[in-house]
């Protein structure tokens, strides 16, 4: 990303962007990130920093994505269900629906929650699965 993307968003996107991002944390073809940061995006290269996370005990592998407190109101009467499960570098949403997936729509609660509720060696076995299929093609 450009060096002062996460302080300054208004400089690099329009206002509907801007109120998207607001409420998404998240833009297809975002202004802000540079050519080598489309690359590591689309490889998902970006995310291995967040196995030093895995190894200090403060994510796992699978489970729902991590959020932020705002977010986590998103979940309504089920917050305290999807809290109740680690937070994973991939997950039932990421590789189901991931960028289809809004909080608006409600879809990406849906997913975060069906794994919070059938969480077991099975699917982290297909999450994991697909994980390296989105990986492979650029998703």
């Amino acid at each position: 990303m450009v060096s002062d993307a996460h302080d300054h968003p208004e400089r690099y996107m329009s206002s509907a962007q801007l109120e998207t991002w607001r409420r998404e944390q998240k833009l297809d073809d975002d202004p802000r990130i540079t050519r080598v940061g489309r690359i590591l995006r689309r490889t998902s290269l970006d995310e291995l920093p967040q196995f030093l996370n895995v190894l200090s005990g403060d994510l796992s592998v699978i489970g729902p994505r991590p959020v932020t407190l705002q977010e986590t109101y998103e979940y309504g009467d089920a917050r305290e269900e999807v809290l109740s499960c680690k937070p994973g570098i991939t997950g039932w949403w990421a590789v189901t629906d991931r960028n289809n997936s809004t909080w608006q729509s409600g879809q990406r609660q849906a997913r975060e929650l069906f794994y919070a509720r059938h969480q077991s060696l099975g699917l982290d076995a297909r999450v994991f699965v697909k994980t390296f299929k989105a990986m492979r093609r650029g998703k």
